[in-house]
């Protein structure tokens, strides 16, 4: 049994073929998905996908990218979706450095009223970070997010920012870019993680493991990832797989 904890199977990429990833998920032994809904448009047909399969999860956030466009009732809104049975976190969440579309400041701001929100709630949070280790990790401290964890999703960063994570509570999961060739970096840390603190994921329909990188990823392929995790840490995929299936369900409280 695998669990990919962070997909987008909501998305237009999928729209010819959605029953027929999801059925080739489930043959491949992948028993439980957490779909994230991360803007105005993406939230509401996560949670309608979510509220389709039983084995589906949702998420709900404000991704950076998309800070610009949220609105103070937008949180409010976020906050009412929380109480639905099938949201598991809030997010994704968090700051991205690398597209140029949200100030940075205002980025801050989503990211942190965010974390507040989950505070309130008591839930997890999925944070993405891309090219932002240092504020993501000051922001996380200042905002005292250790109280509900969560999860670095995809993470990139280097031990040093995996260890101030994990100082916070937080879970690290990896993705498709850990079964590259010259993933170095991911594949050093992924090493060091202490099981108890270790996940998985696709982030499909982006970031497709080897030998599919380029094409359109699927959650099916969280079973490529499973296999390179467990083959970087020494043990068996069956060891692998009950170790990160066992840590997200404990993180997303699922069934």
């Amino acid at each position: 049994m695998l669990i990919d904890t962070h997909a987008h199977l909501n998305a237009s990429a999928f729209d010819e073929d959605r029953q027929e990833v999801i059925q080739r998920a489930l043959d491949k032994g992948i028993r439980r998905i957490v779909n994230v809904g991360f803007n105005r448009e993406t939230i509401p047909s996560s949670i309608a996908l979510a509220e389709q399969y039983d084995f589906i999860y949702s998420t709900v956030g404000w991704h950076p990218t998309d800070a610009g466009d949220m609105k103070p009732e937008d949180l409010e809104w976020l906050e009412s979706l929380c109480r639905h049975e099938k949201v598991v976190a809030i997010g994704e969440i968090g700051l991205d450095y690398y597209w140029d579309t949200t100030p940075k400041e205002l980025q801050h701001q989503v990211f942190r009223e965010q974390i507040r929100l989950a505070r309130k709630l008591g839930m997890p949070i999925v944070i993405h970070n891309r090219d932002a280790h240092h504020d993501v990790v000051q922001i996380l401290r200042e905002e005292k997010a250790h109280e509900v964890g969560g999860v670095m999703h995809c993470f990139s960063g280097g031990w040093e920012t995996a260890k101030m994570c994990l100082d916070m509570s937080f879970y690290i999961s990896f993705g498709g870019p850990v079964t590259f060739k010259n993933a170095r970096r991911p594949k050093e840390v992924l090493a060091q993680v202490p099981a108890d603190r270790l996940l998985i994921e696709t982030d499909a329909p982006y970031l497709a493991p080897h030998p599919y990188r380029g094409k359109r990823n699927e959650s099916s392929y969280v079973r490529l990832v499973a296999e390179t995790a467990a083959e970087i840490r020494g043990i068996s995929m069956e060891e692998l797989a009950q170790i990160t299936t066992q840590n997200a369900m404990k993180l997303f409280r699922l069934k």
